[in-house]
């Protein structure tokens, strides 16, 4: 069941209607109902590896308590397991297809046995949440629930489900085992998240997601069309992901629940950190928490966090999917912020040999307080770091390495003057759609005060604000009746 379905809207219609009648028991009986007839309602077959992972999850962390000596035992259990389970369905193809691939280059004549094995929706985002758990029982950093039903909600609430966030226990499960009360400000604001939400996958990201779909099923690209193509895949996969985390967030405060925010206008990003602070916030977190900090870290001196943050990052890519062009992907963004961190470290060398005194980054805030020149800096960061985002998205969509061979070594001077004439109205078309998009951005990090935070959104409500959240909504639905797309596509993120 896909969010943008008539099957939705009247399942969590009649999920709303019942929910809110019910005790807190009750609600949590509705919720695991619902939430496994939501992702077995295709396969039901899917059923049996979330209950699975559930229940070796929730029994391992309970035996930890109970057999405290054996609590390294029982993690590896629960880690090997998931991953297990993760690595069968996602990756064995992809193993065999490479293992026959280097015997074959070495001569070896192989007859490859490859399964005809279905990715379960969600297999990444809900073993993810459920290790965190383990884990972070293991560690001492939370107890273990004696409650499976609660448990059990916490892996498997449908809203978040198949595509995050990756929500932590210690965030979610005391959520879970609160009494909810229904509160009318939560309700509007989690409508307008709804709405907003199918606005950027209905008339963003799938208008033009059409447009790059079209320019990369062509076998013979030129230049122009090519990275005309890459900036709208670039609005297409933001609008894209951030407008499930957006619904996501939206029917979860419908039914008493806050979900963290999931994106924070990534392409408003003026180096690599900040963009990792800001796409795919869940994810990049549980990768720092249970990778890069268990690895080491920045300890150990630079080269130590050079390996530590390019095996991060490889097992981000990987995280995504089963093709080398994620791995590649993932390498490219751990190199980026190896190359922005030596360059921060390089100090300019003096006439007469000497090395200069003053760090490069106290100069260059010298230069950013200068009142004229600071919203320049601003622009041009961004826009460099737009350019680098665009690179890693080519890697990231051109899942073929020969056509991404081909792609790097295409010439803007070998493109007739016609390409460009229509890579620039495909690149205005997808600008002209994504306009939204800036203007939110750029309204959200003008709020921001001096420390970089967003201010928090209001607890109550005056009929000012109710009368805006209302005509919001309704522009957002005027707009998807008007300019939604022909062509419906699945959400990008479903099939990782």
């Amino acid at each position: 069941m896909i969010f943008h379905s008539l099957d939705f809207v009247g399942f969590f219609i009649a999920v709303m209607a019942i929910y809110w009648l019910l005790p807190h028991r009750a609600q949590n009986l509705l919720l695991l109902g619902a939430s496994y007839l939501f992702y077995g309602y295709v396969h039901p077959w899917f059923l049996i590896l979330i209950a699975a992972s559930t229940i070796v999850d929730y029994y391992a962390a309970r035996a930890m308590e109970r057999w405290p000596a054996r609590k390294r035992l029982l993690v590896w259990a629960s880690v090997v397991s998931n991953l297990g389970m993760l690595a069968f369905f996602k990756y064995f193809n992809f193993f065999v297809e490479s293992v026959t691939s280097v015997l074959t280059a070495a001569g070896w004549d192989t007859n490859p046995t490859l399964l005809r094995i279905m990715l379960p929706v969600g297999i990444s985002f809900y073993t993810f949440q459920t290790l965190s758990y383990t884990i972070d029982v293991y560690r001492g950093e939370m107890s273990a629930r004696a409650s499976l039903l609660d448990f059990a909600v916490f892996v498997s609430l449908f809203p978040q489900l198949v595509a995050g966030p990756i929500v932590r226990a210690s965030y979610l499960l005391p959520q879970v085992e609160a009494r909810r009360r229904f509160s009318s400000n939560a309700a509007r604001t989690g409508l307008l998240k709804i709405c907003w939400g199918f606005f950027k996958k209905l008339v963003i990201a799938d208008n033009v997601g059409v447009v790059a779909n079209k320019v990369f099923a062509l076998s013979d690209p030129t230049f122009p069309i090519l990275w005309a193509g890459v900036f709208a895949f670039a609005i297409q996969i933001c609008a894209d992901f951030s407008a499930y985390t957006d619904i996501a967030r939206g029917t979860s405060r419908l039914l008493g629940f806050e979900l963290p925010e999931n994106f924070d206008h990534p392409y408003l990003a003026r180096s690599p950190s900040d963009f990792w602070r800001r796409w795919h916030i869940s994810l990049s977190t549980w990768f720092r928490d249970y990778v890069y900090v268990p690895l080491g870290g920045s300890r150990g001196g630079e080269g130590k966090w050079a390996r530590n943050i390019l095996f991060t990052f490889l097992l981000s890519g990987l995280w995504h999917g089963a093709s080398w062009n994620y791995v590649l992907w993932g390498l490219y963004h751990g190199l980026l912020l190896i190359a922005t961190r030596a360059r921060a470290m390089m100090k300019p060398l003096r006439v007469d040999g000497g090395v200069d005194r003053q760090a490069p980054g106290d100069r260059a805030a010298r230069w950013r307080q200068w009142p004229l020149l600071r919203p320049l800096v601003i622009c041009l960061q961004t826009i460099g770091m737009f350019v680098l985002t665009l690179i890693g998205w080519l890697v990231f969509r051109e899942t073929e390495l020969t056509a991404l061979v081909r792609d790097f070594a295409l010439s803007p001077f070998a493109a007739p003057e016609a390409d460009y004439r229509i890579a620039l109205y495909l690149f205005l078309l997808a600008l002209v759609y994504s306009v939204p998009l800036w203007v939110q951005g750029i309204w959200v990090e003008g709020g921001r005060d001096p420390r970089g935070r967003t201010q928090p959104e209001a607890t109550a409500a005056n009929w000012g604000e109710i009368a805006l959240q209302g005509v919001a909504c309704g522009v957002a639905l005027a707009g998807i009746l008007v300019f939604h797309s022909t062509t419906s596509l699945d959400f990008i993120y479903f099939q990782f």
